[in-house]
């Protein structure tokens, strides 16, 4: 990644108000982006996009991806360059309950900023952002690549499949690479791991349930505890997202087309080891139990194949699973003793870039 392509940069970004667009909001905001943000009220109390002050540096309309009229005329407003959709119902458990708003939001809504995109002049870049959850899960043991067939069991997955399919779709018809040179833009798909972080409060979520649960001196439920995920944290997939906007911006079809962002093989854990671990790092008033009530159908192993992402992108997971653990629990930790959220994310963030960068250039 390179921090000077970000500078000044335009950037309208879907969903910047939940917790992986708080994250990237602020790294654009010390990249030196002009970033704008439209998205729906943020999906939690708490969250981190107030805790940590999020729309100070940067700026926040209020909007829902499912107006059209309302969102087209944001992003020309905004005169954007790069286009990040994060926008989404996020939510296995919840898209059970609520599978016209998931379908409308993950589906429409991606229609909709494509439509958007095609209406406003001068972007070039289009980062869209799914799921691991977007293939087809046969449960198999080796990681899924980024040709596989799309799916879903669940409403979620499969509005993220299709999403994925709206996406190759606009690519085709109007963003075409046989015509880049009259349209100029260029379009990929983003699909990321389990991502975990300080500042998710969202519901249903293993390590907001975690937190929760110890803060409290309480035993937390788990629900399935052989459930094995492609865990990582937050940062990860983000630099991914910026490393193939930045190139998408810079050469245009060449890294089009769908993207994993997943952790390395060996950080591929089961829910279990997630909770021994966290519990490990927090100590006093931490323990948990096993949930026998009945479960809506959650998939038992996921996997993602990075290879292409390493091989074109040079992008490699820097994070090893018990150290994000430990950023985790340092964070929340942090939180509770009163810490300025703003700076403490700031701080991770600044912290992680420069080991990244630190590690691309040993000299």
């Amino acid at each position: 990644m390179n921090p000077a392509f970000w500078k000044g940069k335009r950037v309208f970004m879907t969903g910047h108000t939940g917790f992986k667009g708080s994250w990237l909001s602020l790294w654009l905001q010390h990249l030196g982006a002009e970033v704008t943000g439209y998205s729906l009220t943020p999906p939690t109390q708490p969250n981190l996009f107030e805790s940590a002050d999020v729309a100070r540096g940067m700026t926040s309309l209020l909007g829902d991806i499912r107006d059209l009229p309302a969102l087209q005329s944001a992003m020309r407003g905004a005169k954007p360059e790069i286009v990040i959709h994060m926008a989404a119902q996020p939510l296995v458990r919840l898209s059970y309950d609520e599978p016209v708003e998931t379908y409308t939001t993950n589906v429409i809504g991606t229609v909709h900023v494509l439509e958007a995109v095609r209406h406003t002049a001068g972007v070039r870049a289009v980062v869209n952002i799914t799921t691991d959850k977007c293939y087809e899960n046969k449960e198999w043991e080796w990681g899924y690549r980024e040709d596989e067939p799309m799916g879903g069991f669940d409403p979620y997955s499969s509005s993220k499949g299709c999403a994925e399919l709206v996406t190759s779709a606009y690519r085709s018809s109007y963003f075409n690479s046989e015509t880049y040179a009259k349209h100029g833009v260029a379009i990929a798909s983003a699909r990321a791991g389990n991502v975990i972080g300080g500042g998710d409060w969202a519901k249903d979520r293993l390590i907001p349930d975690i937190l929760q649960a110890f803060e409290k001196a309480q035993a937390v439920m788990i629900r399935n505890p052989q459930a094995t995920r492609p865990w990582q944290h937050v940062l990860e997939p983000l630099r991914g997202y910026l490393m193939l906007a930045e190139r998408l911006y810079n050469d245009g079809p060449a890294f089009e087309g769908g993207w994993n962002f997943g952790p390395h093989s060996s950080d591929v854990k089961p829910v279990e080891w997630i909770v021994r671990e966290m519990a490990k790092r927090w100590t006093a008033g931490a323990s948990w139990e096993v949930d026998s009530s009945a479960q809506p159908h959650e998939a038992n192993y996921l996997k993602l194949d990075i290879s292409k992402a390493g091989r074109y992108l040079q992008w490699q997971p820097a994070i090893q699973l018990h150290d994000a653990i430990g950023l985790i629990v340092d964070w929340a930790k942090a939180r509770l003793e009163g810490a300025d959220l703003r700076a403490l994310t700031l701080s991770q963030i600044q912290a992680y870039q420069s080991s990244c960068l630190t590690n691309n250039h040993p000299d």
